[in-house]
């Protein structure tokens, strides 16, 4: 087998799964940095938030940043999307993350997120 042969008939299915894990994670480091993680659980800043809805906030912000890099880099993103649809967040907010209208997000994600979330 030469070598063009071979490069066509490889399976690539591992590596294609790396490669978006590998994508999936660069997105949850960004959101990190630009986004933050928030206070260590048990210290002060973090007893001072849970009485807010800074925790929430903070958790909706790091999803839809994750989110428009996974969009902008060519990924499905339906991972992500089912976090945010299972936080109650709406299409019109999802839409917005991606450039898109309410309608068209629920067009391309909800039969999907529908099958697997349950309602």
């Amino acid at each position: 087998m030469n070598l063009v042969e071979r490069a066509n008939e490889v399976d690539v299915t591992d590596a294609a799964r790396a490669v978006l894990n590998v994508a999936a994670s660069e997105a949850g480091r960004f959101a990190d940095e630009l986004i933050g993680t928030g206070p260590l659980p048990g210290t002060d800043a973090w007893k001072a938030e849970q009485e807010t809805d800074v925790p929430a906030q903070r958790m909706l912000a790091w999803q839809l940043v994750s989110l428009r890099v996974q969009f902008a880099a060519g990924l499905d993103c339906i991972e992500t999307v089912i976090v945010l649809r299972s936080m109650s967040t709406s299409w019109e907010t999802i839409g917005r993350a991606v450039g898109m209208s309410r309608q068209a997000a629920h067009e391309r994600w909800g039969t999907r997120v529908k099958a697997l979330l349950p309602e």
